[in-house]
């Protein structure tokens, strides 16, 4: 069931700017997808770090992808949309610290916000974050055939990802001009190129053994959309994957703005410390309206 079928069942939760149930976003299931050993589940230990003194939701065995559509309150909506991907290397989904509560943010400054939960952990066999790409290839462009109907701008759609969703976010801001699974219904003949993307502490986009080259799978063209970047110089995953990123954005000559802060690590999510690298969200929306998304 497509998702137009589907807002006559969440009707009300649309019209009063709640967030929706989960739909899935495969009618007849993810392509090629094998039962899990184990059940999608909250794998986090009592022992796992806080996050600004707050536990973290961490969801593994995801095998039914599905994306939450957060409403703004209907005076602030400014027909923006954008698709989070939480992060979690490829092994989980941080859904609550890069998820919904950057959904709640996002509807905060007048932008619908859509929590894409993506397939994990990475199958045997297959490459890293190619089944999560076909998941957001498939949200998106379900989230564009039916923009009417939510009250979105189709011209206004982009992407936001964490860690290894920063990497799902440029992977599919890189990848978007043919579907990589076969076509499920008339969502998949619209385009799944995000109008933005966002990239926060973004891992995996360049191959350090090769003087951090960008990642063969993320090819940049002219037609990358345009992208702003977040990352600390103590960031484990290193703050070169941004800024050999940013260098070949720069090259193709796409717009992009990134900004590097000095501490803070890695997966703070929007939670505010006293790391100025928490700020990012202020220019973040700063950016959306230089770029024409929010108003001025």
């Amino acid at each position: 069931m497509r998702l137009t079928a589907l807002l006559f069942l969440l009707a009300a939760p649309l019209l009063f700017g709640a967030a929706d149930s989960p739909i899935p976003i495969w009618p007849k299931g993810a392509p090629g997808e094998k039962p899990l050993d184990k059940p999608e589940a909250d794998t986090t230990k009592p022992t796992d770090n806080l996050i600004a003194g707050k536990r973290v939701e961490r969801i593994g065995n995801v095998s039914t992808p599905t994306i939450t559509i957060f409403r703004p309150p209907k005076e602030k909506n400014t027909g923006a949309a954008v698709v989070v991907f939480p992060g979690g290397g490829y092994s989980i989904l941080a859904t609550d610290l890069e998820g919904t509560e950057i959904c709640e943010w996002l509807n905060s400054i007048g932008v619908t916000g859509v929590m894409l939960k993506y397939r994990v952990p990475t199958r045997p066999g297959r490459p890293r974050g190619a089944d999560p790409l076909e998941d957001a290839q498939r949200a998106v462009g379900m989230i564009r055939a039916d923009a009417a109907k939510l009250g979105l701008d189709p011209k206004r759609i982009g992407v936001l990802g964490f860690s290894a969703g920063g990497h799902l976010a440029a992977y599919l801001s890189t990848n978007y001009e043919k579907r990589t699974y076969a076509p499920v219904d008339s969502a998949d003949t619209v385009s799944c190129r995000p109008d933005f993307t966002i990239l926060i502490y973004p891992a995996y986009l360049t191959v350090r053994q090769e003087g951090d080259k960008v990642s063969p799978e993320l090819t940049i063209t002219q037609n990358t959309p345009p992208t702003f970047l977040a990352q600390t110089e103590d960031d484990g995953v290193r703050v070169e994957t941004s800024l050999f990123y940013y260098a070949a954005l720069k090259n193709a000559k796409v717009p992009a703005e990134m900004h590097l802060y000095p501490s803070g690590g890695h997966g703070y999510g929007l939670r505010r410390t006293e790391k100025t690298v928490t700020t990012w969200p202020l220019r973040a929306e700063e950016w959306l309206r230089t770029i024409g998304v929010l108003g001025k």
